[in-house]
C-alpha cells in the first residue's frame, strides 16, 4: 500500500495528524480495511515524530556539552534581571 499523504512540515503537523488519527480510530465508523490503513500511517507519523526527537535532543546535548563531554548547566537569565542572572552564577550547579 502507498501512502499518497505527503510527509508533514514540521512536528506540530505531525503531532495533529496522530490526533486527527486516534479520533478516527476511536471513532469506530472506520471500516477494517480504513482502520489498518489508518493505523499504519500512524505508525509512520509515530516514528517519524520519535526520529524527530531524538535528532533534536542530540542537536540540545551537543550544544550543551563542554569540550570534555559534560553537560553545562545555566540558568536562564529574565530579560530584565541581569543582577539576578549574576548572583545566580555564584549558586552551586544542580548534579545534572
Amino acid at each position: 500500500m502507498s501512502d499518497t499523504t505527503p510527509p508533514p512540515q514540521d512536528f506540530a503537523a505531525t503531532v495533529e495528524q496522530l490526533e486527527s488519527i486516534v479520533e478516527r480510530l476511536e471513532s469506530g465508523e472506520l471500516s477494517l480495511e480504513d482502520a489498518l490503513t489508518a493505523f499504519e500511517q500512524g505508525v509512520r507519523l509515530t516514528r517519524d515524530a520519535q526520529q524527530r526527537l531524538d535528532n533534536a535532543e542530540l542537536k540540545v546535548r551537543a550544544l550543551s556539552e563542554d569540550s570534555e563531554g559534560r553537560l553545562n548547566v545555566a540558568p536562564f537569565a529574565g530579560p530584565d534581571d541581569p543582577k539576578d542572572a549574576a548572583e545566580d552564577e555564584s549558586k552551586e550547579t544542580p548534579p545534572w
